[in-house]
């Protein structure tokens, strides 16, 4: 349990984050660390992060709920995308039934975080005062909560209808029987497009170039044939293997065949939309497929919304926004009385927060991960990050577990610090391998990962469970024990 030490509240592992990486990690401390205290801080007054942050139309994954789900309490429907109150719902019910809810302190924003190599731990200070904690751990996502990405364009001030961002959309927007204009092709666009259509008059999607987008089914056939006919502790980890390795097959195949993969990509699309629709200009990016992430629509609602006419597509940069709609630089008109700018995220590594190490701002593009996990020179401080081309969940359970390992490690030999020790011989690689939007804006702001162990960061669930698992735990880690006092 939390103890006061000078009038701050102390814990062994202050967690920043009430998502599901968040609960994730609380989880895995519980029951690997018993020993341990700990605390979740959460700007937010909810439990869920993502899920309760976006509350746009039509709000879901893009990955299917057995590989985003906690491995430690399956999802136990067929239903393999699933909407986003549900997600944060099956969040709070996970916190609530493991203990971990009466645990978490809403409406804590951390601000700063200051690590004190005298007295070997962190002061965390938030809006609401200040923790005092041995290690922190991040769980904090990868983009701001504050803002969205939201570029201007001409004549914005002249549009006579409402103009709204998904990541913050307006409870009383009423665009039933309204005509809707939304700006952008990715993964909230893609989402966005079909819910507006079931009530909207029009919805126009403009797009500034095209994106690969891939059909899937809502429910998954495997896994509702596991559910019925096995015991549930054998068809969990089955359904679940089953998309870890599906997933892993489609990113290398993918990889290995890009002109092969997106040949097929638009052959489904070419099947899925009316005879005759120009494919190749709204369907067929310059890019390869997994130069950014792939957009997953459920049982293909896109391409219905599109055959029922309720649904348009327009490629193409705007010139300018126009008292009744927008312009492109074509001359075309496209009328809306509702724009919608999705247009992206704001990435943001460790929520924002200033991290400072003895009274010298730590830089974040200057260190290194390793691991994936924690940063070069910076102590006693764990980073959940998840995959870019899977489940985020895949990678920061994974990320929970080995933090664990490493407590314990430290623990059974009296070791009070661990700092990762970066060698100055390893080569520098972005830390995401992504041509979109979001990464390209957030370059020179992220730490680099590395060309070589334990320094890189592979897109490989597989490769990366037995690395967690079975590395040497001090691997390229420098420790002080309690005795000695101060981090050299």
């Amino acid at each position: 349990m939390a103890v006061s030490k000078g009038g701050t509240e102390h814990v062994d592992v202050l967690i920043v984050g009430a998502g599901i990486s968040g609960v994730d990690a609380a989880y895995r401390l519980k029951t690997r660390c018993p020993d341990k205290s700990w605390l979740i801080v959460e700007a937010r007054e909810r439990i869920g992060g993502t899920w309760d942050l976006f509350r746009y139309p039509g709000v879901r994954s893009d990955s299917d709920i057995f590989t985003l789900g906690f491995p430690f309490r399956p999802w136990c429907d067929d239903q393999a995308i699933v909407g986003g109150e549900a997600i944060r719902d099956y969040v709070e019910d996970t916190a609530r039934e493991f203990g971990i809810l009466d645990k978490i302190r809403f409406g804590h924003k951390a601000a700063r975080a200051s690590w004190s190599s005298p007295e070997t731990r962190w002061t965390v200070e938030t809006n609401r005062g200040a923790f005092t904690c041995s290690f922190i751990y991040l769980a904090t996502g990868y983009y701001d909560y504050d803002q969205g990405y939201r570029p201007t364009w001409p004549g914005e001030h002249s549009f006579k209808g409402r103009i709204v961002h998904p990541q913050f959309w307006p409870g009383d927007l009423d665009f039933a029987g309204k005509r809707v204009a939304v700006i952008g092709s990715g993964a909230t666009a893609v989402t966005l497009v079909p819910a507006l259509a079931e009530t909207a008059a029009h919805v126009t999607m403009v797009q500034r170039s095209a994106t690969y987008i891939v059909a899937r089914p809502a429910r998954d056939g495997f896994a509702s044939i596991l559910q019925r006919v096995m015991p549930r502790g054998l068809a969990d980890p089955l359904i679940r293997w089953k998309n870890i390795l599906l997933t892993i097959w489609l990113y290398g195949h993918a990889r290995r065949k890009p002109e092969q993969v997106a040949d097929w990509i638009r052959e489904q699309a070419r099947k899925a939309l009316p005879a005759g629709y120009p494919v190749e200009r709204d369907f067929s990016p310059a890019y390869n497929p997994w130069d950014q992430r792939l957009c997953l629509i459920p049982d293909g609602d896109l391409f219905a919304a599109m055959h029922s006419g309720k649904v348009s597509i327009v490629t193409g940069i705007i010139e300018r926004f126009t008292p009744a709609g927008l312009r492109l630089e074509t001359g075309e008109e496209i009328a809306a009385d509702i724009i919608v700018t999705a247009t992206g995220l704001i990435m943001k590594l460790a929520g924002g927060i200033a991290l400072a190490v003895d009274g010298e701002p730590v830089n974040l593009p200057e260190r290194m991960i390793y691991k994936g996990m924690m940063l070069s020179g910076v102590p006693n401080l764990f980073v959940s990050f998840g995959y870019a081309n899977a489940s985020w969940t895949l990678r920061s359970d994974l990320t929970a577990r080995s933090v664990c390992r490493l407590l314990n490690y430290m623990a059974a030999r009296d070791l009070a610090v661990c700092a990762p020790r970066h060698d100055d011989t390893v080569g520098r690689r972005p830390a995401l391998d992504l041509s979109s939007g979001y990464v390209t804006r957030a370059e020179g702001l992220l730490p680099s990962q590395g060309d070589r162990a334990p320094w890189v960061v592979p897109q490989n669930y597989a490769r990366d469970l037995a690395a967690m698992t079975f590395s040497r735990v001090d691997e390229a880690l420098d420790f002080l024990s309690k005795a000695e006092g101060t981090h050299g």
